[in-house]
């Protein structure tokens, strides 16, 4: 639980099992803070479940994040945790869906 507990990595993590850019994964967060996004995202890179990559040919800077082979181990667990929200949320009406 030390490298995915707290409120939002496992909902980071679930986000980049693609390869993202970072804006991409902000728009997709609009309801997390871009602070608790940054200080998530350097949290999991220093764990080793996601990889920090920084662009610079050009103006404007581009970031990627992605999984790394250690934080693709943990894929089915998210799959499953997503799974289980969404049919927790269809029998519990207090529960909203976020996509």
């Amino acid at each position: 639980m030390n490298y995915i507990g707290g409120k939002w990595k496992a909902v980071i993590l679930l986000h980049l099992i693609e390869k993202k850019r970072y804006n991409e994964l902000r728009k997709e967060l609009s309801m997390v803070t871009e602070r608790t996004i940054s200080l998530q995202l350097k949290e999991l890179e220093e764990d080793g479940l996601i990889k920090r990559t920084v662009y610079t040919t050009k103006p404007p800077l581009k970031v990627e994040y992605q999984l790394t082979a250690f934080g693709k181990t943990l894929i089915p667990l998210l799959n499953a945790i997503a799974d289980w929200g969404k049919e927790t949320a269809k029998r519990d009406k207090r529960v909203s869906v976020v996509k």
